[in-house]
Parts: structure tokens; sequence; C-alpha cells
């Protein structure tokens, strides 16, 4: 239940404390007072869509809190999974949203989504307003209301067939992609198998391309090459026998020749050991770069056209397949995954067909079972909330919640029909057609109270729960409000004596002008004050002596 309801900045509040306790709490007042405002409150502490049009003018955002007492373990397993906490029994929760429409929650002291807030608000709390009345004409709401009412064996098997048939369909729409798109992978297996063999006739090598650019950028200076050869081979090794050579290889020769004479000296031999295994190099050097010169005269043009023939090939493989050799790689390895993929297509087509065949028979089974359970709930909805309404001042009324055939969906192949005879000897009609605005009224609260017995929900918020209703009717729903307080929080924002006089506790809304603008407050009201609010809703005057009577008459009759 809900302890208490902080409101700063919300429409005309500006600040006010709602102490609520268990039983039945009415909450009065004059019109534009503000008393919408605690439902729009109650309904941000649900999570509900935040409107900036709400914040109070010249606040900069409005806040609310609220103190709410459960010990739900579902509710405890909400608030753990935001990171929240639930101390002794008490759970926090928080709503404030800027002017500017930025929205912030708190659950258990926790930032958290508005959607958090959603999350656990039905298991707290049951609001109810004049457009749920309208809402409730659809059928949509009132299959929600019948599945409800049908308990956890109803909802759970709702729940199987809704994920069943969302498997089907799906497992559907990839059969039937593949039928339809079959022409379309044979024509991209094919055109795979040809790229594929292209290819692999190239053999890309990781950085072939690479390589080949450096080999023909060398091959490209094959004349500056083989002069450099050349010269450095001379100048190391000149050929011929002409006596008057001066390479490196007939200088070197000529020191060995003149240190000959004294090797037996230790430092001599050391230098001339040092310079022999110097001429066995320079030797060795101008011999390769000999080789490397004929090389070059014999293979640097034919080698020079296979590299560039080799490098156009990959380039043309790369302008189709990727920049570089490791991504036409890397494009071959996803080509041979998806023509593998597209290969066993025919065999997932069957595979897909005997699922389909399954996940049908399924459905149709969860489907059966579903009506089956609607249609008993159904009989005994009807008769519940039938004579729920003989206690709301219509003892003549009969309500029947029928079941047509719908279009497949996740919710099974049913529709309900809530379906009103007002009086004896009428006929059936659908309530969208057949009831009036009070009877519409008293079907809400007979249809919440009836659902309340194998759902309890335990907090009820009803605004305006007695809209077209007067005299008797209004008295019966007042008595029938506060049979449901014994059970349940029960929260009702009223403009009718006669429903205000069965309340266990009572909060007025006041507002006032003063200063050019208007600011409504709440505040608890008893005995005089009490009395005072009641003869004002019965005549629009406090201080009327036969209203006041009245007043006295009704909450008499009220706490009997």
């Amino acid at each position: 239940m809900i302890e208490e309801l902080e409101i700063r900045d919300l429409g005309v509040i500006a600040h006010s404390v709602l102490p609520l306790q268990p039983g039945f709490t009415a909450i009065t007042g004059e019109t534009g007072a503000g008393k919408t405002m605690v439902v729009a409150a109650l309904t941000q502490l649900m999570g509900a869509r935040s409107d900036a049009a709400m914040v109070r003018r010249g606040a900069e955002r409005s806040r609310i809190t609220g103190i709410v007492r459960t010990e739900n373990a579902a509710v405890h397993e909400l608030v753990d999974e935001v990171g929240g906490e639930v101390t002794d029994g008490e759970l926090i929760l928080g709503r404030t949203v800027s002017a500017e429409g930025r929205s912030r929650a708190t659950v258990g002291g926790s930032a958290a989504p508005a959607a958090a807030l959603a999350r656990i608000a039905p298991h707290l709390f049951a609001l109810h307003g004049q457009s749920d009345q309208l809402r409730l004409q659809s059928a949509a709401a009132q299959r929600d209301m019948l599945d409800r009412f049908g308990g956890a064996a109803l909802l759970r098997v709702r729940e199987e067939h809704s994920k069943v048939f969302q498997r089907r369909a799906e497992c559907e729409q990839r059969r039937e992609a593949l039928l339809g798109d079959q022409r379309e992978r044979l024509r991209e297996a094919e055109r795979l198998r040809g790229e594929l063999e292209e290819i692999r006739a190239a053999e890309p090598r990781e950085g072939e391309d690479e390589e080949l650019l450096a080999r023909i950028e060398r091959l490209g200076n094959v004349e500056a090459l083989r002069t450099a050869a050349d010269t450095a081979r001379f100048a190391l090794s000149a050929s011929g026998d002409d006596p008057f050579a001066q390479d490196l290889a007939t200088l070197l020769g000529q020191a060995l020749q003149a240190l000959e004479v004294e090797k037996s000296d230790p430092e001599i031999a050391r230098i001339h050991a040092m310079l022999a295994s110097v001429q066995v190099q320079i030797g060795e050097a101008a011999s390769e770069l000999g080789a490397l010169s004929n090389s070059l005269d014999e293979e640097g043009p034919e080698e020079l056209a296979r590299a560039s023939a080799r490098l156009e090939v990959l380039h043309g493989l790369a302008r189709k397949y990727g920049a570089s050799m490791s991504e036409i790689i890397a494009y071959a390895d996803e080509a041979e995954e998806r023509l593998a993929e597209l290969g066993s297509d025919d065999l997932t087509i069957e595979q897909l067909g005997e699922e389909l065949e399954r996940l049908s028979s399924e459905e149709d089974q969860l489907a059966t079972e579903l009506t089956s359970l609607r249609q008993a709930a159904a009989s005994d909805l009807g008769e519940r909330v039938s004579r729920e309404l003989r206690q709301l001042a219509l003892p003549d009324a009969e309500v029947k919640v029928g079941l047509e055939a719908a279009t497949p969906s996740p919710l099974g192949r049913d529709e309900a029909l809530l379906m009103l005879a007002p009086h004896q000897g009428s006929d059936f009609r659908p309530i969208h057609k057949g009831a009036s605005g009070g009877e519409l009224s008293r079907i809400m609260l007979a249809l919440e109270v009836t659902i309340a017995e194998v759902d309890p929900v335990p907090t009820f918020v009803f605004d305006e729960v007695d809209a077209g209703v007067g005299g008797q009717a209004a008295i019966e729903i007042g008595r029938r409000l506060r049979r449901l307080a014994e059970t349940s929080q029960v929260i009702v924002v009223t403009h009718l004596a006669q429903v205000a006089a069965f309340a266990h506790h009572h909060l007025g809304v006041t507002k006032d002008s003063a200063g050019g603008f208007t600011e409504s407050s709440c505040r608890p009201l008893e005995g005089e004050s009490r009395l005072h609010e009641m003869a004002r809703l019965l005549s629009g005057m406090s201080d009327s002596s036969s209203a006041l009577d009245h007043a006295a008459e009704l909450l008499a009759l009220g706490n009997e």
C-alpha cells in the first residue's frame, strides 16, 4: 500500500504531502483545485510518459515521491535488478520531470529508467479513470480482462502460445524467403564459383604485391645496377694483364709482398694475416659482382616482364575483391563459406518444413486449450459481474462474456465480447452500444472487484469511477468501494458526497488564487471540516443547514 505521496511543482500543486492509510480514502475538491494532479502524480510513479506541460509554471522541475509498503517477492526482485533496496518492507519511488521534458526516476534509492517503474507498478497499483472506461469498450481490453480473470493457468498457456506463435511465424518467414529466393541463390552460387576459380587460379600470397613492386623497381634500374656492379668489380680486381693496373687486389697484393720478408716479427705477422683475410673477401666480392653483372645481362628483361605480368594479375583481383592480398584471401574464404551455405539450402528448406509442421501443430493445440480456458472463464466472469451489478443498483442487469473467432495472433484466435442486458427481457448488446455512461462506470467497478478476487492488487486508484452516476447508484458504489477496502487500499477521486461518505479517510484539495497565481494543497478532513466539505459536495454551499444535515445523514450511513 501507499503510505505517503509527496508532490512538488506539479500543475497547480506547489507542494503537498498526502498521508495515505489502509482502507478507503476519498479525495475531493472544487473543480480546477488539482484533484487530477494527485492521479497524475501516481501515474508518474507508475512509469507513465512524462509531460513537461504538467510542470508548475516558473518551476525548474516537478518531483513526485511515494513511500510504498510491500512484501511482494516479485517487487523485491525487480528492485534488486536496478540496484535499489526495500528496507523493512518500505520502498521509495521517485520521479522528476524538468521543464524541458527530461525525466528521471529512482527506485529504492537508485537511479533507474522510467521503464523500471512501469514494470514494478502492476504489482503495486491498479489505476482506473474515465479513459479506462473508454478503453474497456475495445475488444482487446475486454480480452485482457478476461485473461486476467482466468488466472495463472490461462496466462501461462497464453504466454506459451505467444512464444510458439512467434517461432512458427519466424520459421515460416525464413522458409518462404528461401523458396522465393531460390533462383537468385542459384545465380549467386554460380557467381561465387566463378570468382573462387579466378582467385584460386592466381593463388595470391600475403604481401606478394609488395614484393613484386620492390622487384620491378629494382629490375627497372638494370643499366644503373650493371654499371655500378662493373665499376665496383673493376675497382676491386681489374681484368687483363695491365702491369700498371691500380685495382684494390693488386695494391693489396703489393702490400702483402712487402710484409712477407718481415713475417718473423709478431706484429708484422698479425697485420699480414689480417690483410690476407681481406684479400680473400675482396676476391669473393669481385666474383659476386661479376656474377650479378652477367645475370642482369641475361635475365633482367625477361624477369621484369614476368614480374609486371604477375602484378597486373594481382591488381585485377584487387579491383574486384579487395585492396590488398589479405583482403582478397579473406574474400575467398567468405565466398567458400557462403557457397557451402547456399549448397545446404535445399536441406535447410526440408528441415524448416518439418519444423514448421511441428510448430503449427503445437500452436493449434495451445490455441485450442486457450479457447477452452477462456470459455470457462467467460461463463464464470459473466455470472460474478452480474452479481456485483445487483449490488450497484442494477438489480436486473445481466452481463455475458462471449468469444468470437479472430485472426490468429500471439494472443490466440479469440476476441472477447462483453455484452449487457440492463433489464429483464432486454437483449444482450455489446457494452459499447448498449451501456450508458453510468452503467459503464459500474461495469468497470464490478469487473475490477471481481478480477481482484483472483488477481489481487494492493492499491486501487479510481479517478471519478462514479462518472454519470447519482442518487442510490452512487450510494451503492460507495458501499462497494468500502467493502473492496477490506482487502485492498482504495483511493478514489470523486465529486459525489454519496461515494465520499463511505470512505474511512477523507482528503480535501483546496486552491488559493491570491497574488495572481493559483496554488493548491491537500489536507486531511475530519469532524467539522469533513462535514462542511460533504455539504459543499451536496449543494455547493458548505454552510447550508439543510446540506449539513444531509451530509451528517450520509456520513452516518457510511459508518453503519
